[in-house]
This record gives C-alpha cells, structure tokens and sequence, in this order.
C-alpha cells in the first residue's frame, strides 16, 4: 500500500464516518446514499430475485458459470444493508469464481432480530438446493456481520443434516457479539470505521434477550467440526481482527480446513477498496482462487 493510497484511504473513510448519535433509520439511508454513488462496471448485471421466498438480489458478470453459485451475506452489524448494497464487492467474488453471485436479502434487527437472520439465510441456502444445484458447485461468501451469518449457517445446515457447499470465504468476520475480543481495545485507535460502543448499541437489537454466546449469533462459540474448507481474510487495523483468528483457530481446533489470511496495515473489510487499494485487489485474487479450487470444474481467474 503506498502512501498516496492509505492517505486516499483514510480521507474516504473521514468523510464516509456517520455521524455519532443519529437513528438506524437514518443510517440506513446515508448507507444507500452511499452505494448508490459508487456506479458498478458496466459487465455486471444486478437483477431482484427471491430464493424460498427470501429476496435477493442475482449479481452476473459476463461470461459467468450459471452451474456455479456464491451464496452472499452482506454486512451491516445485523442492522444496516441490504442484497443489493453488496454488489460491488460480491461481483469481484463472482468475477474470479466465473460464478452467479446470489446475495441475500435477510431481515434486519432491531424490526426482525435474532433468529430472523439466520432463519432467512439458512431457507435461502434450502431454496439453491432445491432448485437442482449441487453443493459441489455452491461457495459461501459474506462480509463482517455477513461473515459470521456465513459460518453460523453452515453450522445450521449441517446440525439439520443438509449437504454442505463446497467452501467458503469470510471477511472481516463479526463472529463474538459477546465483544470479548482482545483487539475490541488493543485496535481501538487504528479502527476507523467500528468501535466497541458502537458495537454494543447494536448487539441488543439483534440479540433480543437471547444470550450473545449462543453459537448461532455468535459462532465463535460453535463447534464448527465438518464444515467446507475456509478462507478466512482480515486487516490488523480493525478491532475484528481477534475475532477472525479465534475463528480460525476454533475451526482448526475441530480439523476443518482453513487458511486465516491477515494483511497488514488495511481497515474492516478492505476488500471493498480494491478500487484504490493494492492489498484489496491480491486478498481478492487469493479468495477467487482458493474458492476456484474447490468449486467442480473451475479454472482458476486472476485480473
């Protein structure tokens, strides 16, 4: 990362910070705001769609694998986003996977908290099976809160005796909302996008007077033994960082194949910047190829 972009990096994310103290509702249309005005290449189709009567949104690039599926979960803390939000970062997964990328739209806390989440996501993963797709050529992928709704619906999946997809990729995952990971304070002054009080406010949206360390909230705590092989990505300048290798450790703990990734020096879910960032554009080539590998017939795509 030269200095020119970290410098261009740290004055978006400045400017993009929500003000302290305003409403969800409020949030949610700076958010959409937001993405709007990032415009999206000119190959990649977005299209409304529903899976089990959970909406989507359908992202293709030219020349995608209609055979091939990334099942996507955005992020949002729970609370924030939506299927659509996460196209520009879920077309980069689909263009070096040559693979639809079907991303979900989920319920949101506060109005729909937990179990409305995993509920919508594991039915949306049932409907991609259901409609003849094999778990061979199906990947997980999702982004923060999206990463951790990724793992908790494998875990799901497999307690109800689903076949599982074939991997999956986790970003910046938001995997302990019982916050007691070391780096919520260690990473405090690097973090510019999240912090543990903002991160507390939400936590009882979406918990809803269950317990934060159930393992389907937060699967840090999930025994994760027979899960697809994981990519799990992560920056050192985010206090997520910990959980993102308590993760990986657990998943390793329980003999699941997984690559813990960290790249120095970038923010919470930096792949969202490959735009402007070196790092962004290589993690992204390393996830489309670890996916690549592990979906039936692939060749492998950098760009």
């Amino acid at each position: 990362m030269t200095t020119e972009q970290r410098e261009t990096l740290d004055a978006i994310l400045r400017q993009s910070a929500f003000p302290e103290g305003i409403d969800i509702h409020e949030q949610r249309r700076l958010l959409k705001e937001l993405v709007s005005a990032q415009p999206l290449p000119a190959d990649v189709t977005v299209t409304a769609a529903e899976l089990g009567g959970i909406p989507t949104a359908e992202i293709t690039i030219d020349g995608t694998d209609p055979g091939h599926v990334v099942l996507y979960f955005h992020g949002g803390v729970y609370v924030l986003g939506d299927a659509s939000s996460a196209a520009s970062l879920a077309s980069q997964i689909g263009r070096r996977t040559r693979a639809t990328v079907i991303s979900v739209d989920y319920r949101l806390a506060p109005e729909h908290p937990y179990p409305a989440a995993v509920d919508d996501a594991l039915t949306a993963y049932e409907a991609v099976l259901q409609n003849g797709t094999a778990p061979a050529d199906i990947v997980f992928a999702g982004e923060s809160a999206g990463g951790g709704l990724a793992i908790a619906t494998l875990v799901n999946a497999r307690d109800r005796g689903l076949p599982l997809p074939a991997a999956a990729l986790v970003m910046s995952p938001y995997a302990d909302l019982t916050l007691a990971g070391t780096t919520m304070e260690s990473k405090r002054a690097v973090d510019a996008l999240m912090s543990s009080d903002n991160l507390q406010l939400r936590v009882a949206d979406y918990a809803a007077g269950h317990d934060a360390a159930s393992p389907l909230i937060s699967p840090i705590f999930a025994d994760l033994s027979g899960l697809p092989p994981l990519i799990i990505q992560v920056g050192t300048h985010e206090i997520l960082l910990d959980d993102a290798i308590r993760l990986a450790r657990q998943a390793a703990t329980a003999d699941v194949e997984v690559i813990l990734d960290i790249t120095p020096g970038v923010p919470h879910v930096f792949q969202t910047f490959y735009p402007l960032l070196d790092e962004a554009v290589a993690a992204l080539d390393r996830a489309g190829q670890f996916l690549s590998s592990h979906l039936t017939g692939v060749v492998r795509v950098t760009e």
